[in-house]
């Protein structure tokens, strides 16, 4: 097996992992999943299903590199970064059109298709790239650093419409608006 193809695989399994993940936290709420899962239906917390799905494959992706002997470098970097830029790149183009015609869900899920898979092409050329200086430090602290924000701002959200729930009217896990 190939990187191209792990790559390939790896874009179906983040794709369809998103669907349960979205709906983890409603089966089973508790504080760890608050942190991991969306709690609500707002625009921010749809973002953890990008990282949180990225981040659960990556464990199973490194496995199946080892496995297959696939030489690959800045694992624990791209871990941290990818899913960074699939949210960046996810927003700037959801927000405008979110705007101008509201929430769609066959617009979200095509969007999220295509943020997977530039993730998955990202991963693949900065895993083939040379290895980065310090990468596994910046790696591990920068995944630390991205669910402590999750989980702060799920329970102390801003109040933006990013962070709104506008099907139970609140933001973050318990603020009602009324």
């Amino acid at each position: 097996m190939s990187l191209k193809s792990i790559k390939i695989i790896g874009f179906f399994v983040i794709f369809f992992l998103c669907f349960p993940f979205h709906f983890l936290y409603d089966w089973l709420p508790n504080s760890l999943f608050s942190i991991f899962f969306p709690v609500n239906e707002s625009i921010w917390e749809h973002m953890k299903l990008i990282y949180t799905s990225y981040i659960f494959y990556g464990i199973i992706d490194y496995f199946i590199l080892k496995k297959n002997k696939i030489n690959f470098n800045n694992f624990l970097i791209q871990l941290f970064l990818i899913p960074i830029i699939g949210i960046i790149i996810y927003l700037i183009i959801f927000i405008p059109i979110y705007k101008m015609i509201g929430e769609n869900m066959f617009i979200s899920i095509g969007l999220l298709a295509i943020i997977i898979l530039i993730e998955q092409i990202l991963s693949y050329f900065i895993l083939q790239y040379k290895e980065i200086k310090y990468q596994n430090i910046i790696g591990i602290t920068g995944i630390i650093l991205v669910y402590i924000i999750f989980g702060y701002l799920t329970y102390k959200p801003i109040e933006n419409y990013i962070f709104y729930d506008t099907v139970k009217d609140k933001y973050g896990i318990n603020i009602y608006v009324k």
